[in-house]
């Protein structure tokens, strides 16, 4: 979101390497109780998440709204798109409006940073990278995936050494700071909702840090215009029903 913020808030991922050894998945009841409710009514989002398929020329590539991110998400000119719903504690109320029952989700949940869809295009691979800083543990609630002959799920996503199947209905939480990549080997797009959290339990220090941060981020001009380039419009005939799997269009 700017070069300057770039190198503050990445200079001070060294910082958080000192001092965290979290493991790559952590337990989310521990962690993040609240995805409980989200995971309870995964259903509902869902179906709003599956609106945004019916409009895909709408929504952003990340690398469209986020500076700088080309390497990672146009390496192979396979888009990796992001509906913002939330971002560093600002709602995004123009998308949020387009999804109500997953934004009355979220407001719920007052502890979430970061909010969002994230489509992945068929065949895309989103390479190896860590996360900007350590303040933030990031969790995935699989809700369009495609499926294999077998019923197997092709969205796969590696954090640290292991492979985990993105699955429908559930969820996942993982220290962001960790190498991660993913992929989706399947012919349909595979949808999840992205969800970013405080990491509980940072000394006095590293709080006061991640209080600086976020406030030089929430008021920077870069933080308005993410938001105003995320911004997308839909129309009544967009709309399509998503099936395990699939999604059809009506």
């Amino acid at each position: 979101m700017g070069r300057m913020m770039d190198m503050v808030i990445g200079g001070s991922r060294a910082i958080y390497d000192l001092w965290i050894d979290t493991p790559p998945v952590l337990d989310t009841e521990t962690y993040f109780p609240g995805a409980k409710m989200l995971e309870t009514d995964w259903m509902d989002i869902r179906e709003e998440a599956a609106v945004f398929l019916g409009c895909l020329d709408r929504v952003p590539k990340l690398h469209d709204i986020v500076d700088r991110q080309e390497d990672l998400s146009d390496h192979d000119k396979i888009a990796w798109k992001y509906v913002s719903l939330r971002a560093f504690g600002q709602d995004h109320a123009a998308n949020q409006a387009l999804c109500p029952k997953t934004a009355r989700l979220i407001r719920a949940l007052p502890e979430v940073v970061n909010a969002g869809f994230s489509i992945l295009d068929p065949k895309k691979h989103v390479l190896a990278h860590r996360g900007p800083y350590g303040g933030l543990l990031r969790y995935h609630l699989g809700l369009i995936v495609p499926l294999d002959d077998r019923g197997q799920g092709l969205g796969v996503l590696r954090v640290g050494d292991t492979d985990n199947r993105v699955k429908e209905g559930q969820g996942l939480l993982f220290d962001d700071l960790c190498e991660h990549e993913a992929w989706n080997h399947g012919d349909t797009p595979r949808v999840v909702l992205i969800v970013d959290i405080p990491r509980p339990g940072l000394p006095m220090a590293l709080r006061a840090l991640d209080r600086l941060l976020m406030a030089i981020i929430a008021q920077s001009p870069k933080l308005r215009e993410f938001l105003d380039k995320s911004e997308i419009e839909v129309n009544k005939e967009d709309r399509p029903i998503a099936e395990s799997g699939s999604v059809q269009r009506v």
